[in-house]
């Protein structure tokens, strides 16, 4: 049977005429499923999270300038699938956490669109929505006022830390177990964050469990890392990346390098003059905006872009 996916390409060996172009049908990897419709959510947890945030409040993905479309109030966390045309398919998977200050999440700044320029390399991303701190229709002037208050933000994070570090593991092993299902390589999982989502990913690979240890992590412009920073033996290489005007993670990216350094263990540090905090996939006219092609080059130095 032919199936054809949201992108046009045919799951078999057989050329299709589809509104009069021809496409040449490629197979997926054996075992794997047909693909999934875009952005499709699986949940974490199928039978629901460990721990138990307080305050729980209705979950809401909406628009706030300044920080684009935002996803609040996780509360049951998710993965969303976005899965390359088979052709292009690599077998490389990354897992995708946005940044957002744990009060929020940057969805697509940091998620989708990030999702979809892996996509492009030909791998297979999931984005994480991890769980968050509860948070009203004042989301914005709550993250400032504890970013410019380090104890107040450090105990609101105090009970979520465990539950966020959980989530970033448990998405390591649920598509690991998975990896036949979506056509990826069980040695070749990613874990990628973004400011917030750096701590996730950085907190996760400190949990030290070889079920969900990524085989290999990005960090950009991370926050919130904890001090001193003690990576495992076994810490998987490590791409850190942030502008040197980045206030908020310019100083923890350094740091985060230099440990893995100093730990004899793979840690590349990409520094920017300019920047700032929190660019993600969005163009600024600035030395940031060619991040995604010293990853791709780092990506392709690891074999990661290779079939």
């Amino acid at each position: 049977m032919i199936h054809l996916s949201r992108r046009g390409f045919a799951l078999g060996s057989l050329a299709l005429t589809l509104g009069g172009c021809a496409r040449m049908a490629s197979s997926t990897a054996p075992g794997a499923a047909p693909p999934l419709p875009e952005g499709t959510s699986i949940p974490l947890w199928p039978e629901g999270p460990p721990g138990t945030i307080a305050g729980t409040r209705p979950e809401v993905t909406e628009e706030r300038p300044p920080f684009g479309t935002i996803t609040r109030n996780v509360s049951t966390p998710s993965l969303l699938v976005f899965q390359p045309p088979a052709a292009l398919a690599n077998g490389t998977a990354v897992i995708v956490a946005p940044g957002g200050g744990f009060h929020m999440l940057s969805i697509e700044n940091e998620g989708i669109a990030v999702a979809k320029w892996l996509n492009s390399l030909g791998v297979t991303a999931f984005v994480l929505r991890y769980r968050l701190i509860p948070t009203g229709e004042d989301v914005g002037m709550q993250l400032f006022r504890r970013i410019a208050q380090p104890a107040e933000m450090q105990a609101a994070l105090a009970p979520l830390r465990p539950l966020v570090t959980a989530d970033g593991q448990q998405a390591v092993r649920l598509v690991r177990r998975q990896a036949t299902r979506y056509g990826v390589r069980p040695d070749r999982i990613g874990l990628m964050g973004f400011s917030a989502g750096g701590a996730v990913t950085v907190w996760s690979i400190l949990a030290n469990e070889a079920a969900s240890r990524p085989d290999f992590a990005m960090a950009i412009y991370p926050g919130l890392l904890p001090d001193p920073l003690r990576p495992p033996a076994k810490a998987p290489p490590l791409f850190a990346l942030a502008a040197q005007d980045d206030a908020i993670a310019a100083k923890d990216t350094t740091r985060l390098a230099e440990a893995w350094r100093a730990a004899g263990l793979d840690g590349t540090l990409v520094p920017y003059p300019t920047g700032g905090h929190g660019f993600g996939m969005k163009p600024q006219g600035k030395p940031t905006d060619e991040w995604t092609a010293r990853l791709r080059s780092w990506l392709d130095s690891k074999g990661l872009l290779s079939k």
